[in-house]
């Protein structure tokens, strides 16, 4: 079982706008390769930071107003929010180190 949030255009302001937690969402699709391989280190970053973050993901091909209103034009992006808004933005596949680098810096 993953502790991943599914997004969409509609429930995407309330999961990420609204968290009081940092938010790390995956805009993912599933034809995209390294967006198949970003899945499972998602799963285990979504274990590591149960309780303190929240970990999201978002494929791009269902939530294309989500997707074209933070101007996301290239997969796996991965975008932070603390307080609603972006704090980091990042393209291309990342590790669990990496990602629990970032998160940790906004805890």
């Amino acid at each position: 079982m993953t502790n991943v949030i599914e997004l969409n255009d509609v429930n995407f302001e309330a999961e990420v706008k609204g968290s009081t937690q940092p938010v790390l969402v995956d805009f993912y699709a599933t034809w995209c390769g390294p967006c198949r391989k970003q899945i499972p280190i998602m799963d285990e970053v979504a274990k590591e930071f149960a309780g303190k973050a929240r970990i999201a993901k978002m494929n791009v091909d269902d939530g294309r107003t989500t997707s074209a209103e933070f101007g996301i034009s290239s997969i796996p992006a991965l975008l932070v929010f603390k307080d609603g808004k972006v704090v980091e933005q990042m393209v291309g596949l990342h590790s669990q180190n990496q990602l629990s680098g970032i998160l940790n810096k906004y805890l």
